[in-house]
């Protein structure tokens, strides 16, 4: 083989291997965008408000909670069900707490299944939205509003759906700067 031969050969190889590499950078983005559209995947709807519309149909929702391997908190729902009306707002509480010596920070990932139901899963608001911060000893009531969208009773698939599960995973984050501050004065003989 000629020198140009392997040069083309070897430029196109680096080619799909660069590409592939892209590919699967930006597989993750929009994996979470067509989740978020399609509520495929378990992925919920946010609202401002409550639903105007609320149906007579009723639906129960179950609560579930985990912790990534590793995460030394401990986490649970402090109802395991609720039924509602479809439409009407419903509010669960989650309860965290830090056995360590350490503060701590958590983020929590959720999802709805069966999954044709996440799109009309809607959260009004959730301790999900934002990082938690978990002093040592320290235990939390975490709410979450929401309610689910009417238009399920119009879904094809979604309609014959009697139970929701609504679960979160927390997983350990790293402190933001301004906690880090705080521990690194803390345990400051000076101070």
């Amino acid at each position: 083989m000629s020198t140009a031969k392997n040069n083309r050969v070897a430029f196109r190889l680096v080619g799909l291997v660069v590409f592939m590499g892209m590919m699967s950078l930006a597989a993750v983005p929009f994996y979470n965008w067509f989740c978020r559209v399609t509520g495929y995947g378990g992925e919920t709807n946010v609202a401002v408000k409550a639903s105007d519309r609320i149906l007579e149909k009723t639906i129960k929702v179950r609560f579930d909670a985990s912790l990534e391997r590793g995460m030394p908190w401990e986490f649970k729902p402090l109802q395991r069900e609720i039924e509602l009306r479809i439409g009407e707002t419903g509010l669960a509480f989650y309860e965290a707490y830090n056995p360590t010596d350490r503060v701590i920070a958590g983020t929590a990932s959720y999802n709805v299944s069966p999954f044709s139901t996440g799109y009309y899963f809607t959260k009004i608001d959730c301790f999900c939205f934002e990082m938690q911060v978990l002093q040592p000893g320290e235990r939390v009531m975490m709410p979450v509003s929401f309610y689910v969208d009417p238009e399920i009773a119009e879904d094809r698939e979604a309609k014959y759906v009697k139970t929701i599960t609504l679960s979160y995973t927390f997983h350990e984050t790293e402190l933001p700067q301004d906690e880090v501050s705080l521990v690194q004065t803390d345990k400051n003989p000076l101070n």
